[in-house]
């Protein structure tokens, strides 16, 4: 049990097998009706238990989030691979004995709390380390850069993305007039307008996704020696993306995908994991590139500037209640430790406001009190008084300096652990302005396109198809469209096709580098924790099923039986297998693969209901696998023997084969 964790048990209650007491500890003889005057009379004011717990129940939400409303999260730890001593002053950094408790909260950007959670949508990364030195929040997202470059257009970014207030529609989606009225007239956007159309935002799950720091900031030594970094989350499974058909449908057969996913892997051990990664800069490199390395709509490739893996991340606990955790959890950019410090980007400028301006609206003036925000370490000052507060400060000193008290809480010299601002320069007349050095808005969405396979080219031309084929306004449409044709010639007429818009005669970016660490295709893949749907008949073949899913089950794959009804399945030699899902319960959405053990004797409703999960799995480009029996099955559906597509001839041979197609996961061929 970590430090964090131990923290928390002091304010964990159990009630189960406990009596019923109102909140003053009064014990409660009915909860089931109110005191009234007559047992056909009105309710009397007088009734206390009532009031108690009416009242508490009106109050029991808070406001959501403006954005990011929509969010799941778990407990985890850091594990340091080697010291980084020569590059921070920050303790979690520096010994790789200590492990650093942690929390992740994931989230979608523009919906709200109860939207579905495979819409296309820019997923938060938040994560809160809880260091022996305060806490430090690495407050990211799952892309690297951002629509704007100053945080003074934050709110107009959100109104443009927010449900149109005239009919409160779209819901959590960015395929509407006002958004991308935004985008073409805000340009700085263009780059991750090319990152918001890709799969990117369209994750396969948390555990599969990466995360970034987005922003620069700056390493401190005990030297005082400083430099730029940016921070990288790599997830160990690899990056693995819905598919928009899929994503659609998904939000229909489940809208709680993703946090179902987390929970579920994480109470059954299958712990996420990440590699915490940084990119270093000297500030003699500062100007360096054709780009400024401050501009949030910029990334540094990771060819010019490699990511160093400092150290793993493992999401091993859920949370107990996710409204006292996970909804009150106040993720702030500017809690940071020392050795961690701002550079003068003017978008994370605004968020050390924003951030913790809105946590004092949403949750209180004593939020930091909350369990899930303490710190571990001690904290004393002179703060007092306020909304809700835990602390019970038993002096009567609250002010600083003074003799009565010894002059205590005392503050701590830099040398002996305080934290020190870096003394960066700072230089300039005061004036509101972009610099010069960001006013390049195209020369990195077009490295993007140039870093597309062509399987990624086409689903974001069919993205921006989609997503402009909502605009109800031509103008807009043309003025994206003419957006485009800077990026590519062959983006902008492919989608001006689609629209029934004029091709722009703009010029193209003349950029021919590309990145391989921009494609999804560039990651190494894991078959852990993948599901393949079990679609089995009663009568199956016993011992060639149990050996394939043991089989799978060694690599890590999670076979989900599915059958007509719930209960068991029996097949021959004495194998009965329990029945997970049903075709009522379950849907081919949810699984990775399928695997078909139906004979083409099979009734004709379940024949019918299995070759519905076929064609999804199919179209969505996933792994079929089928026992010898089924094969005419797939051959019936034209099907057989296409990419991805295998059949049980010998089962050593098949089950080898079946485990490299999940690991594959899609078969482009078929397109």
């Amino acid at each position: 049990m970590d430090k964090k964790e131990q923290q928390l048990q002091q304010f964990v209650r159990e009630n189960k097998g406990k009596i019923m007491t109102s909140n003053e500890g009064v014990k409660v003889s009915n909860d089931e009706d109110s005191l009234k005057a007559g047992d056909r009379g009105p309710t009397l004011i007088e009734d206390f238990l009532f009031r108690e717990k009416m009242a508490h129940f009106d109050r029991e939400r808070i406001p959501e989030r403006v954005v990011h409303a929509r969010g799941y999260g778990a407990y985890g730890e850091f594990e340091l691979y080697e010291s980084l001593e020569e590059l921070t002053m920050a303790k979690f950094l520096n010994d790789p004995a200590v492990k650093t408790p942690l929390f992740i909260r994931f989230s979608q950007v523009a919906g709200s709390r109860g939207v579905n959670e495979t819409n296309r949508d820019v997923r938060g990364f938040a994560t809160k380390f809880y260091t022996e030195e305060g806490n430090f929040d690495l407050v990211g997202n799952n892309i690297p850069v951002f629509f704007i470059q100053d945080s003074i257009k934050f709110p107009d970014l959100i109104h443009a993305v927010k449900p149109e207030p005239n009919n409160e529609i779209p819901q959590g989606q960015t395929a509407h007039d006002t958004f991308w009225d935004f985008i073409a007239n805000n340009q700085e956007s263009a780059h991750m307008a090319m990152w918001i159309m890709s799969d990117r935002t369209i994750p396969r799950s948390f555990r599969m996704m990466q995360g970034f720091g987005v922003h620069a900031f700056r390493f401190v030594n005990k030297h005082g020696k400083s430099r730029f970094v940016k921070f990288h989350i790599k997830p160990v499974l690899g990056l693995r993306s819905l598919i928009w058909d899929e994503a659609q449908k998904l939000g229909g057969a489940d809208a709680d995908y993703h946090r179902r996913d987390l929970w579920e892997n994480i109470e059954h051990g299958n712990y996420a994991e990440y590699e915490l990664g940084i990119q270093v800069l000297e500030e003699s490199d500062e100007f360096k590139f054709d780009f400024d390395i401050l501009d949030s709509t910029k990334l540094w490739p990771e060819e010019d500037v490699p990511v160093r893996m400092i150290g793993k991340i493992t999401l091993n606990r859920n949370v107990d209640n996710v409204f006292a955790e996970t909804e009150q959890v106040a993720l702030h950019p500017g809690n940071i430790v020392r050795g961690i410090d701002f550079t003068n980007d003017p978008l994370l400028q605004g968020r050390l406001f924003s951030y913790s301006d809105t946590q004092f609206y949403r949750v209180g003036t004593n939020h930091q009190e909350l369990p899930i925000n303490r710190p571990i370490c001690p904290f004393h000052n002179n703060q007092r008084d306020g909304a809700s507060r835990y602390i019970i400060d038993k002096d009567r000193i609250a002010y600083h300096k003074n003799s009565l008290a010894d002059n205590t809480p005392y503050t701590v010299p830099g040398s002996k652990g305080g934290f020190v601002t870096y003394p960066s320069l700072v230089d300039g007349r005061k004036m509101r302005e972009t610099a010069e050095s960001f006013e390049d808005h195209f020369s990195q969405a077009r490295m993007f396109w140039n870093s597309m396979t062509p399987v990624e080219k086409e689903h974001i031309m069919q993205a921006f198809s989609f997503e402009l084929g909502k605009v109800q306004s031509v103008s807009v449409r043309q003025q994206v469209v003419n957006m485009l044709g800077h990026i590519s010639s062959e983006l902008a007429t492919v989608v001006a096709t689609a629209l029934g818009v004029e091709v722009p005669k703009v010029q193209e970016s003349q950029v021919k580098k590309s990145s391989p660490a921009l494609s999804l295709f560039n990651t190494k893949l894991s078959p852990k924790t993948l599901k393949v749907g079990v679609i089995l008949e009663s009568g199956f073949n016993g011992r060639e099923t149990n050996y394939l899913l043991e089989q799978w089950k060694k690599v890590g794959l999670q076979p989900v039986v599915v059958h007509d009804e719930l209960g068991v399945v029996k097949g021959t030699d004495g194998v009965e297998l329990k029945v997970d899902q049903s075709f009522l319960t379950g849907s081919p959405l949810l699984y990775d693969g399928l695997y078909i053990g139906v004979s083409p004797n099979a009734n004709e409703n379940f024949l019918w209901k299995t070759k519905a999960f076929v064609i999804d799995t199919y179209n969505h480009f996933k792994p079929i696998g089928a026992s010898e029996a089924a094969a005419p099955i797939l051959e019936s559906l034209g099907i057989l023997g296409k990419p991805g597509v295998l059949v049980d001839q010998n089962p050593q041979t098949f089950s080898k084969e079946f485990i490299e197609a999940m690991t594959i996961q899609r078969f482009w061929q078929r397109m």
